[in-house]
């Protein structure tokens, strides 16, 4: 017997330690107490410290254990809820057999037998026996105990890959039985392009899948079936009667799988020396493929000695990606000419709203993530945050192209891609051409060979995401670029050169030097100031300048200029950041072109700066200026909108395309100093240089047009969701302006609409306007304004700057899209809310 008070007293010394025991714990120590104190070799504490660890141990392995049964009952609803999908797949493949079948004993039968047999090959069978197991499975879960054994469900369903072996050996067959049947009967075509599944959750609801699709999900499920037993061994004790259950069912379906490698890895040999043995790669890209009107998404292979055009099928976090191949070309019947009688592709549109969301949320993910990051939260919630920002990306590269890159195969048939940009065009068809001459004729590929090609371009692709690139490293501000001269011509030509930058990885024309005509060495000398956004490349075109317009280049269908070279730099942070000009050459197809650059970043080149000068219009308030002219509108902003209206209303890129540097300096000087000659001296010009130099007059304003004081309310007033309130609230707050800004505004509101009327010809709508102007006329004062102040600073301050531009983008597309806006007259009587927001 012991004493019951030494005991509790005992137990009483370790209060935290006590809490935490078990009953049976603490039994063991009352058990051993009344020896604590006649132990001869060992002291008393330690003796009860080593109760205490040893209790605390046995207490942790029974919570351990208990928390490992409870989670294989969560793994086991998991394989129950996987199962459930399988069978509603597998049941959607049965549904059109039967029909089918009875069809196939008519006088007008859709498939015949053998063909349906070929197709729906083991599909009953392999329903049948996950249905068995299905059923077997749901009792046990639902009637859930710790003691509860599925080892025998496991081991069975293990015993019966044999069928799934005869299904994978007739695969490849029942494939290309059913694409030849699409391909000849336009009925069944129909059908397995449209084969309903059922939701697991409710039967009433339905998703369309093809038949190409279903079938593949038994290949699947085979290769995961060692994965699953994986995670349920994992979590039950080796003490369970189920665990060597479920380590033979492992066993069989590991020497399965290994045994079905196997056979693949020697049919794969005994193929590679017959042909394609020195077929390498050259180039792979994600393009946007034109499929009876609608945009498609495909990665496309270049080998030495065909094209192929691959579709991503399945992405689970980077892993177990497949690639189906669409179609394939061999190079030597490759052609890039179509018939004479080739309609006009017609490219649907995607408009710029629907581009500038997608590119919103996408900031805003990029921003999450990095928040999550500084905040060291698990990296489930960042892995589904770049889940969402893929998916994102994907519809951006999805929806952007918009530039037609037309292949045309010998035998009549026809592929179109949308590009973003000249050069990627070019790029393509110069490595095509250059192959071209040095293949040989491809002989057509089986069906196993042109599988197994198409499975190689997981190994050997060296484009593995989705081509947006991360604007962390990209440049926020004005980049000067000077292009000098070109040289190395081997003959007299018109020419002219382009500039691009990229931003969310796609590139936009910037500027255009003037046509340097007839010479084999241009001297431009032209400089131009483009605005970058997360930049990271500058690209820089040359053109021979076609003046035959009724000379139509077929391949392009919309250009008759054609590309003597290109060239591209990366744009260094450390090496442009500084005063001077950095001077460099860029060489293409042995012609080089002279440049100079010299880079700003946004920080400075947004700083307002009032004019010191007691006189001139650049960087002097509005209100200053309207009241010494005596007028309700800057002379300089009559003049230039004029002009603007009389000969580049249908200038393709007005506004967009940087004008000549040194044309608009001297036209600044002019408006300045008053020059009574500035309407000659614009008449002359480049109608870019014109819109420039408006622009520059509205970003070197010392407040912005729509003022400090009251940008941060049009900020939140573009928020509101109430279509009502929201008019209410920006059509207050516009009149709330000073009236020589709101004249200003509405004078070229005005215009700005009119200009959009000819986007058929301009290529400018309402929201390329707003995304020109919406930064020039808002502005946050500088103490509040998001802006990194190192151009190269982390994602998350690049992404909210680029937030806050989309947001006075949005500002200033709602104004141009209202049809009426109250005129100044009435600016009294309309104040019928609050300016506060």
């Amino acid at each position: 017997m012991y004493d019951a008070t030494l005991k509790q007293s005992s137990l009483n010394k370790f209060p935290a330690q006590s809490n935490r025991l078990s009953w049976a714990a603490r039994a063991t120590i009352a058990f051993y107490l009344p020896f604590e104190k006649s132990s001869a070799n060992i002291a008393p504490v330690s003796f009860f410290n080593l109760c205490i660890r040893t209790c605390l141990y046995s207490s942790q392995t029974e919570c351990d254990l208990e928390k490992g049964l409870e989670m294989r009952k969560w793994v086991l609803s998991g394989i129950l809820a996987t199962e459930e999908a399988y069978l509603s797949h597998l049941e959607a493949l049965l549904l059109p057999m039967k029909p089918l079948k009875a069809a196939a004993t008519t006088s007008q039968p859709v498939l015949t037998v053998a063909q349906i047999e070929t197709i729906f090959f083991k599909v009953p069978e392999l329903y049948e026996i996950h249905k068995e197991f299905y059923d077997g499975l749901l009792p046990r879960v639902q009637q859930w105990s710790h003691h509860q054994r599925v080892g025998d469900l496991f081991q069975k369903l293990a015993s019966q890959l044999g069928v799934y072996r005869a299904f994978l050996d007739n695969y490849e067959l029942a494939v290309e039985t059913a694409e030849k049947c699409c391909q000849a009967n336009s009925q069944f075509a129909e059908i397995s392009e449209n084969l309903k599944v059922r939701s697991p959750k409710d039967c009433k609801d339905t998703a369309k899948n093809s038949l190409e699709a279903l079938l593949y999900k038994p290949v699947d499920r085979v290769t995961r079936s060692t994965l699953v037993l994986h995670d349920l061994l994992k979590h039950t004790p080796t003490s369970h009667p189920d665990h060597p259950l479920l380590q033979d069912a492992l066993r069989i379906s590991q020497n399965f799988l290994s045994s079905i490698n196997e056979e693949t890895t020697s049919r794969r040999q005994s193929l590679a020396g017959k042909k394609g043995e020195n077929r390498q790669l050259l180039k792979d890209s994600f393009m946007v493929e034109l499929v009876e009107g609608t945009r498609k998404l495909r990665h496309v292979f270049l080998f030495t000695d065909l094209l192929l055009c691959a579709k991503l099928k399945k992405q689970i976090g980077g892993k177990n990606q497949q690639y189906d191949c669409k179609w394939y070309i061999p190079l030597t019947e490759l052609t890039f000419q179509g018939p004479e009688d080739t309609e006009p592709l017609a490219i649907p549109q995607v408009s710029d709203e629907e581009l500038d969301a997608v590119k919103v949320k996408i900031s805003h993910l990029r921003s999450e993530i990095q928040r999550e990051k500084r905040a060291n939260k698990g990296s489930k919630v960042i892995d589904r945050l770049r889940k969402k920002l893929s998916e994102q990306e994907s519809l951006l590269l999805l929806t952007s192209p918009s530039m037609p890159l037309r292949l045309f195969n010998k035998n009549g048939k026809s592929y179109s891609f949308l590009i973003s940009s000249d050069y990627e065009r070019s790029e393509w068809r110069e490595i095509i051409r250059e192959q071209q001459q040095k293949c040989v004729k491809t002989p057509s590929l089986t069906s196993m060979e042109l599988q197994m090609l198409t499975s190689s371009c997981l190994k050997l692709q060296t484009v593995h995401n989705i081509p947006l690139k991360d604007e962390s490293s990209g440049l926020y501000g004005f980049l000067n670029v000077i292009v000098h001269s070109a040289s190395g011509l081997k003959q007299s030509l018109n020419l002219y050169c382009t500039l691009e930058v990229d931003s969310f990885g796609f590139f936009l024309n910037k500027a255009k030097t003037r046509v340097y005509r007839y010479t084999t060495e241009p001297k431009w000398n032209e400089e131009f100031e483009i605005e970058l956004e997360g930049s990271q490349t500058l690209r820089l075109l040359c053109y021979e300048k076609s003046y035959n317009r009724t000379k139509l280049n077929k391949e392009d269908g919309d250009s008759t200029d054609r590309i003597i070279g290109k060239g591209q730099i990366l744009l260094d942070a450390q090496i442009l950041q500084g005063k001077d000009w950095q001077r460099t050459v860029i060489p293409m197809n042995g012609v080089e072109v002279k440049l100079s650059m010299k880079f700003t970043s946004r920080e400075f080149s947004l700083k307002r700066m009032p004019s010191e000068k007691p006189m001139g219009v650049f960087g002097v308030k509005i209100s200053t200026v309207t009241k010494r002219e005596r007028s309700k509108v800057p002379y300089i902003v009559r003049q230039c909108l004029e002009e603007i209206e009389r000969r580049g209303m249908e200038e393709v890129g007005i506004y967009r395309v940087s004008g000549v540097a040194t044309d608009i300096q001297a036209l600044k000087t002019a408006f300045d100093t008053n020059n009574k000659d500035v309407s000659v001296m614009m008449s002359e010009m480049d109608v870019n240089a014109i819109a420039g130099t408006l622009k520059l007059y509205f970003r070197e304003l010392p407040e912005p047009l729509f003022t400090d004081e009251l940008y941060p309310n049009f900020a939140g007033g573009i928020t509101l969701t109430d279509s009502v309130a929201k008019e209410s609230c920006m059509l207050n707050l516009l009149l709330s302006l000073p009236e020589p800004n709101l004249v200003t505004f509405l004078f070229l509101l005005d215009h700005l609409k009119r200009v959009a009327e000819k986007e058929s010809v301009n290529k400018m709508s309402l929201h390329n306007l707003a995304t020109v102007f919406g930064p020039t006329l808002l502005r946050p004062a500088e103490k509040d304004s998001k802006i990194p102040s190192n151009p190269t600073q982390p994602i998350s301050m690049g992404d909210s700057w680029s937030l806050e531009v989309m947001a006075q983008v949005q500002v200033l597309l709602y104004f141009l899209q209202l049809e009426t806006i109250p005129t100044p007259d009435s600016k009294r009587q309309s104040i019928l809310f609050s300016t506060e927001v």
